[in-house]
């Protein structure tokens, strides 16, 4: 599919034989099963000033925390323990948490349950640290690109350059990680064009994960009143990224959730989404991990609940890449 005939969907009022080639795609490449990521919120630092985002580091409204290496171990086996397989370890781009004490969290998890994945999400470090934590036992690096408009991209992240993030991702390929990318769907100033480009780039990249979600704004920073991205605009990406990128595993997101309680994730996997990823931090810490506004919390067994109502079913599975080339070749693909 070029970019114009991508355009075309996007501007295009009808969208439902859109969502169903998407869903058909989905079961052809992906079947029906649908992957289940565990998150850990534990730290919501961040030394970065991204105009959309409540942890930026001019925000002095919330309560800054950082969960013990201790709380994270534990929490990481409680999940294990409800038969999640894969651990999604999140933060804000916090450089309080050393290399090595990453490091010796990753290889705590790891070494008491070596069958359990481990997505890191923690923003742009130094090489040397990827390098590391693939070595302690780390599989996975959600690091999303959010526009792949490098103007844009500045605009909105002060100091960085979207240069310098694809360059990360491709290294972190290299390393052996399953990569994620994902944008933001309704970033103000962005054009129809622009999402089509997002879509675009993850097909070129081949990432293995695809976090896409709507702008939602936070009231404690400079896009605050902004409008919201949305849903439906959001849906047409998700689908277009699973038809053009076909096995790419693509979370129906929180902020899905988010902008439609009742419906919006359902409403995903209806529309070529195959992952779900309840969130595990504990309420005293989550409370503060306010990257958007009125963020819903997806529990463990309100995302089995959405998964049956959408006709799907719960994979058992760690859910590793469906990309052959980067599959470990000791672990068999269910």
């Amino acid at each position: 599919m070029k970019k114009e005939e991508i355009l075309e969907y996007l501007k295009s009022d009808k969208a439902n034989s859109l969502f169903k080639k998407a869903d058909k795609i989905r079961k052809l490449y992906c079947g029906d099963k649908v992957f289940i990521r565990g998150i850990v919120e534990f730290s919501n630092h961040c030394c970065r000033s991204c105009l959309y985002c409540g942890l930026r580091q001019e925000n002095k409204k919330i309560l800054r925390y950082r969960m013990t290496s201790g709380e994270i171990i534990r929490l990481a086996r409680q999940i294990i323990e409800q038969g999640v397989k894969t651990i999604v370890l999140q933060s804000g781009d916090d450089f309080g948490f050393s290399q090595k004490t990453l490091s010796d969290i990753i290889l705590n998890i790891k070494r008491a349950n070596p069958e359990v994945a481990i997505t890191l999400c923690l923003g742009e470090r130094p090489f040397d640290d990827y390098r590391a934590f693939r070595d302690a036992g780390a599989d996975r690096y959600l690091l999303k690109h959010e526009t792949a408009n490098p103007r844009l991209y500045e605009r909105l992240h002060p100091g960085q350059s979207l240069k310098k993030r694809i360059e990360t991702l491709e290294y972190l390929k290299k390393l052996g990680y399953q990569i994620g990318a994902g944008n933001i769907v309704g970033l103000p100033g962005q054009t129809l064009e622009d999402l089509a480009e997002d879509i675009l780039f993850m097909k070129e990249l081949d990432v293995d994960m695809a976090g896409i979600g709507p702008f939602i704004p936070q009231k404690a920073t400079p896009l605050s009143n902004q409008p919201p991205g949305k849903l439906d605009l959001t849906l047409k990406v998700l689908a277009l990224t699973r038809i053009i990128t076909k096995n790419t595993h693509l979370p129906s997101t929180t902020a899905l959730a988010t902008s439609d309680p009742q419906n919006g994730q359902v409403l995903g996997l209806k529309a070529g989404c195959n992952v779900l990823m309840p969130d595990f931090t504990p309420e005293s810490y989550r409370k503060n991990y306010t990257i958007y506004d009125n963020k819903v919390r997806v529990s463990l067994d309100r995302a089995r609940e959405l998964i049956f109502k959408a006709g799907r079913l719960v994979s058992p599975s760690r859910g590793d890449s469906l990309k052959c080339k980067r599959r470990p070749k000791d672990y068999a693909y269910t």
